[in-house]
């Protein structure tokens, strides 16, 4: 359950501490004291989106933290998060930074937003004040029955063999088209393949291609460089070159060699030269010899890099990617001219693969229908509770085309009174039944959801009367009962407040020109004083104060025969 929430600014409050306690808890206060932004807190370090604007003015950030008891290790998000509670204790962190930085943390460890959120969500539902309006949208209803349901993998099933025919689908339309469509279509892919088929393309030919072209354009200065560089080295007639030169020097001093060791270590530093630059002599000259340019060949390699250059405007940046562009409409090519036989193959496909379908689709229709019966008779035993004993709710199946949800049209009916037929939600039912109805949904799947807290945000809004005294009470049994050992309720009730086993007041006020917000626990005098405000307003009679004692001691009275 959730022990302690822990603000630091948010909106109007600056610091604020609230230790809930196991039971029903309540929050009052007057509208505008800062209810909801505890409420905006709580969701907050749970992962729920958040604005900039949630920060205090004049703060560089906000900070909200949750400590939780009693918390599952066993839990599957935990062992995906790598987190551990200590002592089956959880403590959740979140920093919220004006420049739209967020910094979460599990028990220390770094998290994300989206992993704070699936944590979030395993510990405490927020059902808010707006939520009974869900219930007008009827493609809500499918949605609801699923998650009391518990499936077991079969709309997966059903999705799996639902994608795999709409695959299939897609690619008999794709091979289908008119007579003339195909006609063009094979006359561009025959003319473009015949182009680049013509063109002899060969992968790395461009660079080559190139290479050469610059090659063919220096020709005279490359033909002038090897000629002088090849005189210098060779000579001429005359042999004056430097391999000519070095050999008279080796000549000159053979005589010599053998008059010691230093002489003989000069003639070979002169004998090893030579043998080098004879070498490069030969290369030089071969290279000169290779360099055969003709005006001709430098045309033929022009016109080849402006044919790759056309070409690439239609086909591809690259030689490579022309090629593969080659491939793709040879391929194309043959699925159009052997599209009546591969669209007779995926019909095959198809209807193996719709009649898989069907039948999961049926197979998930049928458990559906068994559990909306079980919910039905959920659903009713809770409104009975919240004092609808004449409603009749009833959960319709209609069957319609396969779509991505399978083959039903969920709807949730209702007749509220006697006699009357049932009929779409939308169109019966009142605000306050709309609350019941939907604070009764929301505790079944909870009940189905394990979470260990469950928090209210005036979800009594359009109840009075006899009404919100059952609510009180169904308050009261939720918090006490099965999983659910914890409930936190902001309310404007006086009838939920008394019922609780803890009240806080939410109260606003003003100190050194700021608005603040803080949050108390009432001892019973006060909350005496919070209950007949909340009956009659800010001047409290003895009156009010006498009928809010009452209120109390009546709540307590069915608490303890809980």
């Amino acid at each position: 359950m959730l022990q302690l929430l822990h603000i630091e600014n948010i909106a109007v409050i600056e610091r604020a501490d609230i230790s809930f306690r196991a039971g029903f808890n309540a929050l009052t206060g007057e509208t505008g004291a800062g209810k909801s932004i505890v409420i905006d807190s709580l969701g907050a370090v749970l992962g729920a989106r958040t604005s900039r604007d949630l920060i205090r003015t004049g703060a560089a950030k906000a900070f909200v933290s949750a400590e939780f008891d009693g918390v599952d290790a066993s839990l599957p998000v935990l062992a995906a998060l790598g987190v551990e509670p200590e002592d089956g204790v959880l403590l959740l962190q979140r920093d919220i930074y004006a420049d739209g930085k967020n910094i979460c943390r599990a028990n220390g460890r770094p998290i994300t937003v989206a992993q704070l959120r699936a944590l979030g969500t395993s510990l405490l539902n927020i059902h808010g004040q707006h939520e009974g309006t869900q219930l007008l949208d009827e493609e809500q209803h499918g949605a609801y029955l699923d998650r009391f349901a518990r499936l077991d993998g079969l709309p997966e099933a059903y999705t799996e063999r639902y994608q795999a025919a709409r695959e299939t689908r897609r690619q008999i339309e794709a091979l289908q088209m008119d007579e003339a469509e195909k006609a063009r279509r094979v006359d561009t892919l025959r003319h473009q393949i015949a182009e680049l088929e013509r063109a002899e393309l060969r992968d790395g030919e461009e660079e080559e291609l190139l290479a050469r072209r610059e090659l063919l354009r220096n020709a005279e200065k490359f033909m002038d460089a090897f000629a002088a560089a090849d005189y210098a080295l060779s000579g001429g007639d005359d042999g004056l070159g430097a391999a000519s030169q070095l050999k008279n020097a080796e000549n000159a001093l053979h005589s010599v060699r053998a008059l010691g060791a230093r002489f003989s270590e000069l003639c070979e530093r002169l004998e090893s030269l030579y043998s080098d630059v004879y070498d490069l002599a030969e290369t030089v000259r071969d290279l000169r010899s290779e360099m055969d340019f003709s005006p001709q060949e430098l045309d033929a390699v022009e016109s080849r890099a402006d044919q790759l250059y056309r070409l690439k405007k239609k086909y591809g940046a690259t030689v490579g990617e022309m090629l593969d562009y080659l491939e793709r409409s040879k391929k194309e090519l043959d699925e159009i001219e052997y599209a009546d036989d591969r669209i007779v193959q995926l019909q095959g496909t198809l209807a193996k693969q719709e009649k898989e379908m069907l039948a999961a689709a049926r197979t998930l229709s049928d458990a559906r229908k068994a559990a909306a019966k079980a919910l039905e008779e959920r659903i009713l035993r809770e409104l009975r509770e919240l004092d609808m004993n004449k409603v009749r709710f009833s959960i319709d199946f209609t069957e319609h085309e396969p779509d991505a949800t399978g083959i039903d049209t969920v709807r949730f009916l209702m007749s509220a009174n006697a006699g009357e037929d049932l009929k779409p939600i939308h169109k019966i039912a009142s605000g306050g039944e709309l609350a019941r109805i939907m604070l009764a949904l929301k505790n079944v799947l909870a009940e189905q959801d394990h979470v260990m807290t469950m928090v209210f945000d005036e979800v009594d809004t359009g109840v009075s009367g006899r009404a919100a005294q059952r609510v009180a009470e169904k308050m009261a049994k939720l918090s006490q009962i099965g999983d659910h050992h914890q409930v936190i309720c902001v309310t404007h009730l006086p009838q939920l407040a008394a019922m609780a086993d803890t009240h806080f007041s939410v109260e606003k006020g003003e100190e050194n020109g700021r608005t603040f917000t803080r949050v108390v626990e009432l001892d019973r005098a006060q909350r005496c004083a919070e209950l007949a405000r909340l009956t009659g307003g800010a001047a409290a009679t003895e009156t009010q104060l006498r009928g809010a004692e009452e209120l109390l001691s009546a709540a307590d009275a069915f608490r303890s025969a809980l």
